[in-house]
């Protein structure tokens, strides 16, 4: 191996480990010792990829958010049929990660408000995923030329009350099926979307 990829190697080690450590265990526990002892590296290589702790947890917090967009984006690509669909497709895939991997909907739901740095990149998070939400829609509804910031409070409060929803789903304070969670979301991010694109559009 090149040393460029044998560096690279290393730092997907770290981060696995990371996720490892702060997915199952807790930000108590995820140290630079621990995640060096559970990648089997040195201190030396942890300080080659990261400059701190911090940025090793922003790093699994970051890969796992990109996952989840890439899961979602490739869902509703080509966008199905109706709003609901769409938004199905997109709940389901984002459940479908989580789920997938119980380690990630911790990091994400537990861990990201326990720890300042992760709690302020959680914040920046899932405004980027607000953000992408509202574009969806303008773009659904063939409305991208509007600028009523209504569709935006719209994404950033069905985005904000997924992110709860699924966190008491994940705790076992809401109690139901999967395939139930999915679709009662799916019901109201479409009818939610829908009334406020036709606000805007009646603004206008």
């Amino acid at each position: 191996m090149a040393a460029v990829d044998r560096t690279q190697a290393r730092r997907e080690r770290l981060i696995a480990a990371g996720l490892d450590l702060l997915g199952t265990d807790g930000s108590h526990a995820t140290t630079v010792r621990a995640v060096c002892a559970r990648a089997k590296l040195t201190p030396r290589y942890f300080y080659e990829s990261f400059d701190d702790l911090d940025s090793l947890l922003l790093a699994v917090f970051d890969e796992i958010g990109a996952e989840l967009a890439q899961a979602i984006l490739e869902a509703v690509t080509p966008p199905p049929g109706d709003a609901r669909a769409s938004a199905r497709a997109a709940i389901g895939a984002a459940v479908g990660v989580i789920t997938g991997d119980p380690r990630k909907g911790r990091v994400l739901f537990a861990e990201g408000m326990g720890s300042e740095v992760l709690a302020r990149r959680r914040v920046k998070t899932l405004r980027a995923f607000a953000a992408m939400v509202a574009a969806q829609g303008r773009a659904f509804y063939g409305a991208s030329d509007r600028t009523d910031p209504v569709v935006e409070t719209t994404a950033l409060m069905l985005v904000g009350g997924l992110a709860e929803t699924l966190m008491a789903w994940l705790d076992g304070s809401l109690s139901v099926s999967r395939e139930r969670l999915i679709d009662d979301c799916a019901d109201l991010f479409a009818a939610a979307g829908e009334a406020s694109v036709k606000l805007s559009l009646r603004r206008d």
